[in-house]
């Protein structure tokens, strides 16, 4: 009789451990690679930032600018997958491959037809629940609240006991879904770029990382908070740069990361 194949179990991957000092070094990494590709940066993130002006005038066009700052809070969330391009900049950076618009383009688009197509759904999903819990807890808190206007919602939301609880609460949650996006995509997408590996173990791959390393990725996670929403105040013309650098720091970091 013919010996039936056994199942070979893939090796696990192995986590590097993790220091602030190593936040650090990748994100000087990041704004290195931004000086010597920068126009590849600008493209990239000018995309983003198109994005969030387009976002702004179509609220205030239907009518709803109040959305401005829910959205614009959860907007950030769909930032590690715009960064696939600056992270195929780094790679090739990094190997010393010649920087093609087309290449690196076609990298991009590549993309659609590999796993990290299923990450883009877990991305937008998220997202979606950021929205719509938004407008739950805006029913819930301030139902008989008339918003209509951004400075009323502001108005409402600052000078009432239950726009205080309303942002109280909508900060909390917001802030867990913002750490479990984080925690499955910030080494999961640029694996997913690099390495022919399926989403699930590309997601449990991150998430190790972070459990394992809490105190650096924390460290990381506030960085990129603090800069994203720096960035976004002017116009969301502030992404041009700082989208860019922390875009190439994560593959830096996501080098690092893995053995």
């Amino acid at each position: 009789m013919t010996e039936q194949p056994r199942h070979v179990r893939k090796p696990r991957i192995e986590i590097n451990t993790l220091t602030i000092g190593d936040i650090v070094h990748a994100l000087r990494q990041g704004a290195a690679d931004f000086l010597a590709a920068p126009l590849y940066g600008l493209f990239f993130s000018g995309v983003f930032a198109a994005g969030g002006i387009f976002m702004y005038l179509h609220l205030y066009r239907f009518a709803a600018p109040w959305l401005i700052i829910p959205l614009a809070i959860g907007f950030p969330l769909v930032g590690p997958f715009a960064a696939v391009g600056l992270y195929e900049v780094s790679r090739r950076l990094r190997t010393g491959e010649k920087l093609e618009w087309r290449a690196i383009l076609g990298v991009v688009f590549a993309q659609r037809e590999r796993e990290l197509a299923w990450m883009a759904f877990v991305v937008l999903f998220v997202f979606w629940v950021w929205v719509y819990q938004i407008r739950l807890l805006m029913a819930l808190f301030l139902g008989f609240k008339r918003v209509s206007t951004l400075d009323s919602f502001l108005s409402v939301v600052v000078n009432t006991n239950e726009g205080l609880s309303f942002l109280a609460t909508g900060t909390i949650i917001g802030g867990l879904l913002a750490l479990v996006l984080f925690a499955i995509t910030v080494i999961a997408i640029p694996m997913l770029m690099e390495r022919e590996v399926d989403f699930v173990t590309a997601i449990s791959t991150s998430v190790r990382t972070v459990t394992e390393n809490p105190v650096a990725m924390l460290f990381f996670a506030l960085v990129v908070t603090v800069g994203t929403f720096a960035a976004m105040a002017p116009m969301f013309l502030g992404l041009l740069v700082v989208m860019p650098i922390l875009g190439h720091a994560t593959w830096h970091l996501y080098k690092k990361a893995l053995a």
